[in-house]
């Protein structure tokens, strides 16, 4: 599908630079989960009609980034699949992770310090620098939620690979925008409610089969099973061979709704919609004199913006003390304009 057919399956009101949020649904996730709560509020279906969006989920999303369905696992939360990662380090591990980075993908390595795991941080600028032969594993965000700031994937991969270190990434702020490589690194965790446009709930783990075999999958439930449909009741443990050990039981609602979302997004040229998405941030940066960037997500000092924005009808987010405004592909210059108004008028 072109990008301009597909932008017409949205129906914001005018002023959403808020997708660093969360982003909105267009129209065939709006119906499905419409329908599926009909069939809860009736009970006309059983749930194995809603449990086939989870299938549907984990191989468009899997398909959007580039890496085999079985090395996808699901979840609700990117600190929950975080979380037998950071429970797998051995005690006396080093993890680096940025300065001032969303606590996602920073509260699981802080919550083993306990068990004798430290926790560095350093300026992203200076990350790659700083992985060095006592580094177990390096965490950060893709593209950084407070103001859009790109981290320096392919150095950073480079660099741990150099030092034998595990590489985790937290890339909720960037996929459905900025084109990657998820394969790369050992996981890669992503919430699906922001630029995937999902319902909150749902959420993706690549996790490379190497890193698997090092992990737990201590919360493992019925929908872990290698068939969940015998997994009901009863010993012995019997798990998938692949990342759907480390499944939870998913909220079918939420997947319901994210299933459309990401089977629309695999089908766009995602360059498409990254040059789209930044050429709007560089419209609106530039007409408040400042240089353009490359990113979708742009944070600025501005006196009094957040009230000049909320009375233009304009919503956007407060952020490390700034304004934070991000673009999708459903926003539209008209956006943009609306905003620059209201601050500089």
């Amino acid at each position: 599908m072109e990008l301009e057919q597909a932008q017409k399956l949205w129906q914001p009101e005018p002023g959403w630079l808020n997708t660093a949020t969360y982003g909105l649904p267009p129209d065939p996730v709006w119906d499905a989960v419409q329908q599926v709560l009909a069939d809860w509020r009736t009970g006309r279906v059983s749930f194995e009609v809603w449990d086939e969006s989870v299938g549907r989920s984990r191989a468009a999303f899997a398909r959007l980034v580039g890496v085999d369905p079985a090395d996808v696992s699901i979840g609700s939360a990117v600190s929950q699949l975080a979380a037998p990662i950071a429970a797998a380090l051995p005690p006396g591990a080093t993890v680096v992770v940025p300065e001032g980075e969303f606590t996602s993908i920073l509260f699981p390595w802080l919550a083993q310090e306990e068990r004798g795991v430290r926790v560095r941080t350093v300026p992203l600028a200076g990350l790659v620098d700083a992985i060095d032969a006592d580094t177990d594993l390096v965490a950060f965000s893709l593209v950084q939620s407070a103001d859009g700031a790109l981290a320096a994937y392919d150095e950073i991969v480079a660099a741990a690979r150099a030092h034998d270190a595990l590489v985790v990434v937290d890339a909720t702020q960037a996929c459905g925008w900025l084109p990657f490589e998820a394969g790369r690194a050992d996981a890669v965790l992503v919430g699906a409610y922001k630029w995937l446009m999902a319902p909150r709930g749902s959420a993706f783990a690549y996790l490379a089969p190497a890193l698997r075999d090092r992990l737990r999958p201590d919360a493992a439930g019925w929908y872990a099973g290698k068939d969940p449909h015998s997994s009901f009741y009863g010993t012995p443990l019997r798990l998938a061979d692949d990342a759907r050990r480390f499944d939870v039981s998913p909220s079918w609602l939420c997947y319901a709704g994210a299933a459309p979302v990401l089977e629309l997004l695999a089908d766009l040229d995602l360059a498409a919609v990254r040059d789209h998405d930044v050429a709007l941030a560089n419209r609106f940066l530039t007409g408040l004199g400042r240089p353009p960037g490359d990113s979708a997500i742009v944070s600025v000092e501005a006196p009094g913006a957040q009230e000049k924005l909320a009375a233009a009808g304009v919503r956007a987010a407060v952020r490390a003390g700034r304004v934070r405004a991000s673009f999708h592909l459903y926003t539209t210059e008209v956006d943009v304009d609306l905003a620059l108004d209201a601050l500089t008028g």
